[in-house]
């Protein structure tokens, strides 16, 4: 299968002695990969260095091949990504944010903004201002905006942030349904084990700056009754254990 994103050696440390360290890491097309930790891991550090918001001390990011540092417009090309809080223009509407943005992709027309729109469940709001809408809704329009150009790979720092049940089974199924129908590979960070759990395909275990362990959720599930289970036997096998980069 083809590999899509490469992380090799990432390190990133800050004043307060969090950030990451020596993070290595392979995902392939298809995946929805779903980076779990705590807040204050890392997580929102690396998608940082993957979307090029900030620069690594070490080591980097390939995305189809691209160095996101030293070529990253052709890294960024085929990526969506919401990191941290979506931000819209409050004074327009929810259809009108995004026509703001198809600006930047010549084949994104009117046709592709509202099918968005009904993906992400937003359809009947597309007129609406922002400034109305609920945490989980400004979300949902985060995600529209992140898939609007048919990327080929979308980031997403902790996208269930601030939806009720609903809009996490509903977010859920559009990640699989780009996933299986488009090829779409996700990375997708949060602290929110179950749903990482039903939605990822593979897992990364992150704690204190460091990747425990990467396990495919089918293999954990096989030998752990629960993910969380899983999350809790992986930290204090490792977690917890003071390394020299302490």
């Amino acid at each position: 299968m083809e590999k899509v994103i490469e992380i090799k050696n990432l390190t990133k440390s800050y004043g307060n002695g969090r950030g990451i360290n020596d993070i290595n890491l392979d995902i392939y097309q298809g995946d929805i990969f779903g980076f779990l930790g705590p807040n204050g891991a890392g997580k929102t550090t690396a998608m940082k260095i993957m979307t090029g918001l900030i620069r690594p001390d070490h080591g980097d990011v390939r995305i189809f091949g691209y160095s996101v540092t030293e070529e990253f417009e052709k890294a960024m090309k085929q990526v969506g990504c919401l990191i941290e809080i979506a931000e819209s223009y409050h004074y327009l509407s929810a259809f009108d944010n995004l026509k703001q943005l198809a600006r930047y992709y010549p084949e994104v027309d009117h046709k592709r903004i509202e099918e968005v729109l009904e993906l992400t469940g937003l359809i009947k709001f597309k007129n609406e201002k922002p400034k109305k809408f609920s945490l989980g809704m400004k979300q949902r329009l985060g995600l529209a905006a992140a898939v609007l150009s048919r990327p080929k790979v979308v980031i997403l720092d902790e996208p269930l942030n601030g939806l009720d049940v609903e809009g996490m089974i509903d977010i859920r199924k559009l990640i699989q349904h780009l996933a299986e129908n488009e090829q779409t590979t996700f990375f997708i960070s949060s602290h929110l084990i179950h749903d990482v759990e039903l939605t990822c395909n593979r897992i990364g275990v992150i704690y204190n700056g460091k990747i425990l362990n990467v396990e495919s959720t089918h293999n954990i599930l096989k030998n752990y009754a629960t993910l969380e289970n899983y999350f809790v036997s992986e930290v204090e096998r490792n977690g917890r254990v003071p390394s020299s980069a302490d």
